[in-house]
């Protein structure tokens, strides 16, 4: 029954990965709340269980006297003398408990209990196991749907996948396994919860670190991503070292590497963009796919007017204003967008307000010659010098 007992704690411990010791302090908590359970709250009751045998020792703390009035907490100076003979009236002595004197009670208590220790430990094991793990990629497999959420199992861990956080265009099924980004973990008065993400701009960050070695070494860095799930996903890169050029790394020979990203995806499209502190340079950029024709800048505002062909205007606006919202996220400036017809009205209609303001200006100089003609002024001035 011993060997039964050990055997039994080490299976639970590789299994659940909680330490041997653990439970073997949970069953000891265990069986002294059995114990305390049959015999009473009074008397102080120790128990150990030898970790290589599996022996299991309980005793409760008794005071000698001479004629026992509670057995519980009392024990007679004869067969105190059986255990120890230096004993005398008033000292205490430790008197043995049998497992055998357990009634059914007591054995369900200890039952129960261990099982809640046991439960309680595994879900401490499972928190520090995924603690620190937040903001990383796993792979897991749906075990279920309810309620707008997704159960995951991630080895002994399971972890929660809001629908709302997986992409437009999938539905998982049950036994499939996909990769997520770790969200959150968090203590509830449930236990542990792991909250996953498939919507998360760092999910696509992940991935990219995962999939591309020069960003795995640092070589090449992500300065900033912005993402609108399911439809597109914008990404600065700059590098390092000036030997490796950043946008090629990540797309790969002939797409390649940016190609098993898109597939993770659903086919979500992604524009790699050369990070660069000068935004006349970069906002041309985040504007992809469209191509810019020019680009003016008010610095203290930090607004730009971008002009681009009246083809490349629905282009650049994208989708709802999917493209140029996504772009002033990445870049952090107001862009305004404007096809050349409209830029060339703009023109149009500024050299006509400065010609009209010239020829007020230029009838307003006429009409004071008329009224004071410097000749006549300075004739007679000069008839009075005479």
């Amino acid at each position: 029954m011993n060997r039964e007992l050990i055997h039994i704690i080490e299976q639970m411990s590789k299994e659940r990965g909680i330490p041997k010791e653990s439970i073997l302090g949970t069953l000891e908590s265990a069986l002294l709340s059995a114990v305390r359970k049959k015999y009473g709250l009074t008397p102080e009751i120790n128990i150990k269980i030898d970790e290589a045998s599996g022996e299991i020792s309980i005793s409760a703390l008794k005071k000698v006297v001479r004629e026992v009035e509670n057995p519980r907490e009392e024990i007679s100076l004869n067969d105190a003398r059986k255990t120890d003979p230096s004993k005398e009236i008033g000292d205490t002595v430790e008197s043995p408990i049998s497992l055998e004197n357990f009634g059914r009670i007591a054995a369900q208590t200890a039952k129960q209990v261990l099982f809640q220790r046991v439960r309680e430990a595994e879900k401490e094991a499972i928190f520090e196991e995924y603690k620190d793990k937040a903001g990383q990629i796993v792979s897991g497999v749906v075990i279920r749907k309810e309620k707008g959420t997704y159960f995951i199992a991630l080895g002994r861990a399971e972890a929660l996948l809001p629908v709302k956080s997986t992409l437009p265009t999938e539905t998982l099924k049950r036994g499939e396994t996909i990769r997520t980004y770790i969200e959150e973990v968090k203590i509830t008065p449930k236990g542990p919860v792991i909250l996953l993400s498939r919507t998360h701009p760092n999910f696509v960050a992940e991935l990219f670190r995962m999939e591309i070695p020069e960003i795995y070494e640092d070589l090449v860095i992500i300065k900033d991503i912005v993402r609108e799930a399911g439809d597109r996903t914008k990404l600065t890169v700059y590098s390092n070292n000036p030997m490796v050029d950043p946008v090629g790394a990540c797309v790969g020979m002939k797409g390649t590497r940016v190609q098993s990203i898109v597939r993770e995806l659903k086919g979500e499209r992604i524009d790699i963009i050369p990070w660069t502190d000068d935004p006349r340079v970069l906002i041309p950029k985040a504007l992809s796919p469209a191509t810019v024709e020019s680009i003016g800048i008010n610095e203290e505002e930090k607004s730009a007017m971008v002009v681009v062909s009246d083809q490349q205007l629905s282009i650049a606006i994208g989708k709802k204003g999917q493209n140029v919202r996504l772009a002033m996220k990445l870049t952090g400036w107001d862009i305004d967008i404007i096809s050349e017809t409209e830029y060339n009205k703009m023109r149009k209609g500024e050299i006509e307000t400065q010609l009209e303001e010239l020829q007020e200006e230029s009838q307003m100089n006429e009409a004071g010659t008329e009224e004071n003609p410097a000749g006549e002024g300075q004739a007679s001035e000069d008839e009075r010098q005479d």
